[in-house]
């Protein structure tokens, strides 16, 4: 059997007619730049976060450096945030003007260890940015009280984390603003590059807006950037949302599927929810100390694995000026050698499952 670590084209196949049907009138429209599908999607998507504005633009990237750019980042401005993450949470802080600083991470949710951020600020800290890793919420109730507590802003990065709840509020809504990747492999994702941010604030969101479209079409008022959310992409988001949450409750039933099978594994450890979070588990991310060779294993067998990420973000080439050391975040450093993501989409089927657990048993037991 060969598994996939995901099909992208076998969630296209349940909803084929939909698909085809908005991508046809976009183009029987010609409305391929802005227009009324990308108008309908920052609507829709507003509403289903729970916040008064969404701002598209062409990536979840982009979403977090023209937020830090409309919250006035400035040269030397220190922005703390997880260790571990994809570089797009970091490389927009330095492209905003501001300055890197990484905090470990929770052992069991691999999201910011909220225990030392507070040492981590200093007289020039502006901001916080966590990281809602691999679909798991962060405690948002401490950040955003050490965040109060020191008049720090909150952007949260949920490129991960399409509707994951902390106590029961949805991510995207506890901070000044929330930023979001629709990227094809998310759990709401378009055909190609795609992303947003959201904010209750007034003026962040139409600066932002402004921003992203070269500072004001016609009546240019800043020098912006040119970042939009494309027609076609928005056309395929808004066939795709009204399935989010199936898709999501599909992804949740994988995740107790593996959690079942792969239960009571010595050396084996799975995925943990810490309590209050609602884990919409964009990946299902394993650890063990023998991870390299349980990859080749599982390769071997026809099972598609991934590593999210080989390495913590500050041992990156990209950060070695700030000298960092394994001692500095020893849980990230330690996740290097040890996560593996096993295949998980809602359109896996419980054969597959039961087939990638049944090898990894395997592995176990030899």
């Amino acid at each position: 059997m060969k598994v996939p670590f995901v099909d992208l084209h076998a969630q296209y196949l349940t909803i084929k007619p939909e698909i085809d049907a908005a991508i046809a009138a976009v183009i029987t429209e010609s409305s391929y730049i802005r227009g009324p599908h990308m108008e309908a999607f920052e609507q829709a998507w507003a509403k289903t976060v729970g916040v008064k504005h969404c701002v598209s633009c062409a990536n979840g990237t982009d979403a977090i450096y023209i937020v830090m750019r409309g919250l006035g980042l400035k040269p030397g401005d220190e922005v703390i945030t997880t260790a571990h993450s994809w570089i797009s949470t970091t490389e927009t802080i330095t492209q905003a003007g501001g300055k890197v600083v990484f905090c470990d991470t929770d052992d069991e949710t691999f999201t910011i260890d909220v225990a030392q951020i507070e040492s981590k600020i200093t007289p020039r800290t502006v901001g916080i940015i966590p990281v809602h890793l691999y679909g798991q919420p962060c405690n948002m109730e401490a950040v955003m009280a050490i965040a109060r507590k020191h008049k720090l802003w909150v952007i949260e990065d949920c490129a991960q984390a399409h509707l994951a709840c902390f106590k029961g509020q949805q991510i995207g809504t506890f901070g000044k603003a929330a930023t979001f990747s629709f990227y094809p492999g998310k759990n709401l994702g378009a055909y190609g590059d795609a992303g947003g941010l959201v904010t209750n604030d007034d003026q962040l969101a139409d600066w932002c807006s402004t921003y992203a479209r070269h500072g004001g079409k016609g009546e240019h008022i800043m020098e912006g950037i040119n970042s939009r959310l494309d027609g076609l992409q928005a056309a395929i988001l808004n066939v795709k949302l009204p399935h989010l949450r199936k898709w999501t409750e599909a992804r949740r039933a994988v995740a107790a599927r593996y959690n079942e099978l792969l239960a009571g594994l010595p050396g084996l450890r799975l995925p943990q929810v810490a309590a209050d979070r609602d884990h919409v588990y964009h990946l299902y991310v394993i650890r063990t100390d023998r991870r390299d060779a349980l990859k080749k294993h599982l390769g071997d067998a026809g099972i598609s694995t991934v590593l999210n990420y080989p390495k913590a973000l500050p041992f990156y080439p990209a950060y070695s000026y700030l000298g960092h050391k394994p001692e500095d975040f020893p849980v990230a450093y330690a996740n290097q050698s040890h996560i593996l993501s096993l295949p998980i989409y809602p359109e896996i089927t419980d054969a597959m499952i039961s087939y990638v657990a049944s090898k990894v048993r395997a592995f176990f037991k030899a």
